[in-house]
């Protein structure tokens, strides 16, 4: 992923006010619902929830800041910065193609091969700096890098950027290893982290049985909503007028628009609660979507409404 800073278009020192507001206008702006066509829009709309993943949490910003973790919220490989030897110049091996082919062929000259550049054989761990401050780096079907198969022989391992629309639908996809784009189904009430089994998805190597893919989901943050078991919430705006002598006030759902009914005289903070508007439950029906109103003062009406609560303050 591009740097999270670019990618949400703010500057290094922007505040945690700035970073929010980048992401929120962002979010709207490119999410798929209002780009149906536009098929890079879920792309984009992804990328930006990534970003905010790491400038929106003061701890993995600092370390992204820092330059203990990268783009993708992984920590940074670091383990042979510096070194020389063999003809090597502090090579590092997280330089594209390029730099990826010379790691290897420096491995492979300094332990004899072992690895195998693009080989299908068995993952493999070299250990550097020996005892319990050394570093493992595996090395697979994908070459230098790639990413360690645990679980089984042949399984191997991935992340899936699962958005709330995902959810709501019961797909998604996730990008393999090997490079594979793969969709697959999700069971109504997964949970962040939870990883599923995708049989028959891993490594194959001729005449064995092939190993599973291990999709671990990961729920992007969504604009609006927030994921709570099968059900959703959202904040939504009350004019203080309509929190006075009550209305109507429009709520976003995962259907559309709805016109949501608000009795006089209600407080900020009032949690409303649309049935069925939620997720998807485990043993059928849908979640709720509960709204949290917070009023609103509007621009338009600032001079009547100062002038109406100075009056009633001379008057008390």
């Amino acid at each position: 992923m591009r740097d999270p800073y670019s990618v949400l278009g703010i500057a290094k020192s922007a505040s945690e006010k700035e970073v929010k507001s980048a992401y929120r206008s962002l979010a709207k702006r490119y999410h798929p619902d209002s780009n149906s066509d536009d098929p890079r829009a879920k792309e984009k709309f992804a990328e930006i929830g990534r970003a905010y993943e790491i400038l929106g949490d003061k701890e993995k910003r600092g370390q992204f800041d820092r330059g203990e973790i990268d783009a993708e919220g992984k920590p940074k490989f670091q383990g042979f910065e510096g070194f020389a030897g063999a003809g090597a110049q502090g090579f590092n091996p997280g330089r594209g193609q390029a730099g990826q082919a010379g790691a290897e062929d420096l491995i492979n000259e300094l332990f004899g091969g072992m690895f195998g550049r693009g080989g299908a054989g068995r993952a493999r761990t070299f250990r550097a700096g020996g005892g319990p401050g050394g570093f493992e780096q595996s090395f697979g079907a994908g070459g230098f890098g790639a990413q360690p198969e645990r679980g089984g022989d042949r399984d191997v391992r991935a992340q899936a950027n699962v958005t709330v629309e995902d959810l709501a639908r019961g797909k998604a996809t996730v990008r393999l290893p090997s490079g594979k784009t793969l969709s697959f189904a999700i069971a109504a009430g997964a949970s962040n982290g939870q990883t599923m089994r995708l049989a028959g998805q891993g490594e194959h190597r001729p005449g064995t049985k092939p190993g599973d893919a291990l999709v671990t989901l990961h729920f992007v943050r969504h604009p609006v909503f927030e994921v709570d078991g099968s059900d959703l919430r959202m904040q939504g705006d009350l004019p203080l007028a309509t929190a006075v002598t009550g209305g109507k006030v429009t709520v976003e759902t995962l259907d559309g628009k709805v016109a949501l009914s608000v009795p006089p005289w209600t407080d900020s903070g009032k949690v409303f609660r649309l049935k069925g508007k939620g997720l998807p439950k485990k043993n059928g029906g849908h979640g709720d979507l509960l709204v949290t109103l917070a009023i609103r003062l509007q621009d338009r009406d600032r001079e009547a409404l100062t002038a109406l609560m100075r009056r009633q303050a001379d008057s008390a």
